[in-house]
């Protein structure tokens, strides 16, 4: 125990030392939880439009007034012909164009139809889709707008009508930031907790102390152990600087127990440290440690369900999910905030990452190489 002791507080010693160190653990993930919940918005607005409108008429105008007034669309363009509005999508002065044909208005109220031309810059897929997915739902509103005033009303309503109600659980207000800033705070903690594990054996090595340790009479568990217990206070100290700056910043306040989400994060934790000191122990420099971990952290976001949920995945994909550590805390955390889940919701999580830290951390101890 001595010799823990003493390997701890010198462990506490080169981190508080380092003063740029301690800066990037604390204000770095800081700075992150601010911006990226704002730069990483599943909405999009402000859509370049273009319009075309050989109509000129009252329903033409008004059409166009549901486009710019619905705080999705900004009317750029007042094209002549489709040509000249195609130009502006090549100059990528535009995302949309709407093209309104001659006689529209006529076309509404001779035939009572009309046909709208919708053509959309594909090069970013989500934005063509949603750009046309509003547009339908605008010329839908605006086709409803027109059948109710045209239509004539009849004393007794004959038309069966069927009323529809919506309610949004969890995230009552479909608020993107409280889907995206759990997900970023379960990122923070991972960047602190592999990244600083990653670099902490291999710095030993380039220093040289690593064969005075290897010669010393200290056992291999308390050398691993001396190495996790740190950075494993330090990610627990990010996160609750994370839940702070949640509900200062964004409102956010976690539906479930606090001690539930410690409890999974000291656990996960324990597995993410064991993964950093084994990528460490496998790692003979700095510089290969950094290319190590920067592979499996880019694994670890695309394949963790931050920005793009896991079930929309192909299968191949979605079966690596099940091996990825961060997965299943972006997961857990975002239960906790939005759900409430307790401690037997998440039970399954639970034992996931309790046997990735008894793997990890055993086969770090394991190929951890001691002269005695």
């Amino acid at each position: 125990m001595r010799e823990l002791t003493f390997l701890l507080r010198k462990e506490f010693l080169q981190i508080f030392r380092n003063k740029l160190i301690l800066r990037m653990i604390f204000a770095l993930p800081l700075i992150q939880l601010i911006l990226l919940p704002y730069a990483a918005t599943y909405e999009i607005k402000n859509i370049t439009l273009s319009i075309v409108d050989n109509d000129h008429s009252e329903q033409s105008r008004r059409l166009i007034n549901k486009f710019t007034s619905s705080g999705y669309f900004r009317l750029t363009d007042n094209s002549a012909t489709y040509n000249q509005a195609l130009d502006k999508v090549e100059k990528d002065e535009a995302d949309l164009i709407v093209v309104i044909p001659q006689e529209f208005e006529r076309d509404l109220i001779r035939q009572s139809e009309s046909t709208i031309m919708i053509a959309a810059n594909a090069i970013s897929g989500q934005t063509a889709g949603l750009a046309v997915a509003y547009s339908n739902s605008i010329i839908k509103d605006f086709n409803n707008e027109i059948r109710t005033e045209w239509l004539p009303q009849s004393r007794f309503n004959t038309i069966p009508v069927i009323e529809i109600t919506n309610s949004n659980w969890f995230n009552t207000q479909m608020n993107y930031k409280d889907f995206i800033v759990p997900g970023v705070l379960a990122l923070l903690v991972t960047l602190v907790g592999y990244l600083m594990s990653a670099l902490n054996i291999v710095k030993e090595k380039e220093v040289g102390t690593i064969e005075q340790l290897n010669v010393s009479p200290i056992k291999k568990y308390q050398f691993v152990l001396s190495k996790l217990i740190p950075f494993w206070v330090l990610g627990l100290a990010v996160m609750t600087i994370g839940f702070i700056m949640s509900f200062v910043v964004y409102g956010i306040y976690p539906e479930g127990h606090f001690w539930v989400g410690y409890l999974f994060a000291g656990v996960y934790l324990i597995a993410l440290l064991g993964f950093g000191l084994l990528t460490s122990i496998f790692a003979e420099t700095q510089q290969q440690a950094m290319f190590i971990a920067y592979f499996f952290m880019l694994v670890f976001i695309l394949l963790g369900g931050l920005f793009s949920p896991t079930e929309n995945m192909p299968d191949w994909a979605r079966y690596l999910t099940y091996i990825n550590p961060v997965s299943y805390l972006i997961e857990v955390m975002r239960m906790l905030v939005l759900k409430g889940s307790s401690f037997w919701d998440l039970r399954l999580h639970f034992l996931v990452v309790t046997g990735f830290a008894i793997f990890f951390n055993g086969l770090a101890i394991y190929k951890y190489k001691k002269t005695n």
